[in-house]
């Protein structure tokens, strides 16, 4: 490893004993092997710890960190990228798994061309065993040279959101939201994303995405996203609609784009909230609430 390496893997646990040896031997594994691994361990109360040990003691490029509390998923991806001071970050997640030349050919991209804001391959879903793959199509290789019509495209035709799980420029990414407290925020912050950099997918499947009942998309229902999602101490999701469509809106307000193409994004945001009228409406006094806690 290089004294300056150009990329961090960083990787936020929560009680993930079980998948996190083939996750991370995943990551070690990349045959592009000069980066640092930042683990940020959400208060696990199984196994967890004693494993992320195991690797930070065997291997140097393995550095772990572990918080006081649970501080919630998205809080602490957001830790994590506050640990990093490379030029690239790759997030990457206690249960899924890759194949060893993701990091090499994604790095290949990344430093070819700098309009280049995320670099990530395709995908298959894979069962709790990590066997039956099945291809999954993102469909969001989004080079367009027009940010808004990037972001668009993102918001319209987006799935499952793993996209941020690929190489990030970390210079673009500080300029963003970064990830909110609700679920779906993943979305939000790719789209806050697109709009300052183009998207593009490796043709080669080299990302296993895990399903299995712990997974935060295994369900929706409130009692699996509050175990799985929230930090410490909180009981209640809360609005669920309200801040996806107002971080659509900050995240044009907030972006370099001109005043034209943020009022062309504007009038597409309002038809869209226009869609969900109803969830807004019935959303609306417990998103108040939940403000004036």
């Amino acid at each position: 490893m290089t004294e300056t390496p150009l990329v961090t893997i960083g990787l936020p646990v929560y009680d993930s004993e079980k998948h996190l040896p083939q996750s991370m031997d995943s990551l070690l594994a990349q045959t592009y092997a000069d980066f640092v691994l930042i683990i940020s361990d959400n208060a696990s109360t199984d196994g967890t710890q004693r494993i992320c040990q195991q690797y930070a003691e065997s291997d140097a490029r393995v550095k772990y960190f572990r918080n006081d509390m649970n501080i919630g998923n998205p809080s602490n991806f957001n830790r994590v990228f506050s640990l990093t001071t490379t030029k690239y970050l790759k997030w990457s997640t206690a249960d899924d798994f890759w194949e060893p030349t993701f990091l090499e050919h994604a790095m290949s991209v990344m430093e070819r061309d700098e309009t280049i804001a995320l670099c990530y391959p395709k995908t298959y879903i894979v069962d709790a065993e990590g066997l039956n793959p099945q291809p999954y199509e993102d469909r969001l290789h989004l080079v367009q040279e027009d940010p808004v019509e990037r972001f668009l495209t993102l918001i319209s035709v987006i799935g499952l959101a793993h996209q941020h799980l690929g190489v990030i420029r970390t210079s673009l990414l500080r300029q963003t939201h970064l990830l909110g407290k609700h679920p779906g925020s993943d979305i939000n912050l790719l789209a806050e994303l697109s709009l300052y950099g183009k998207f593009y997918e490796l043709p080669e499947r080299l990302f296993y995405r895990r399903f299995h009942p712990k997974s935060g998309s295994w369900k929706h229902d409130e009692k699996h996203q509050v175990e799985r999602y929230l930090a410490a101490g909180v009981k209640r999701m809360g609005s669920l609609a309200w801040p996806r469509h107002l971080g659509f809106f900050a995240a044009v307000r907030r972006s370099p784009i001109p005043f034209g193409s943020k009022l062309r994004a504007y009038g597409h945001l309002l038809r869209r909230a226009s869609w969900d009228s109803r969830d807004l409406t019935t959303q609306l006094l417990p998103y108040v609430r939940s403000k004036l806690r």
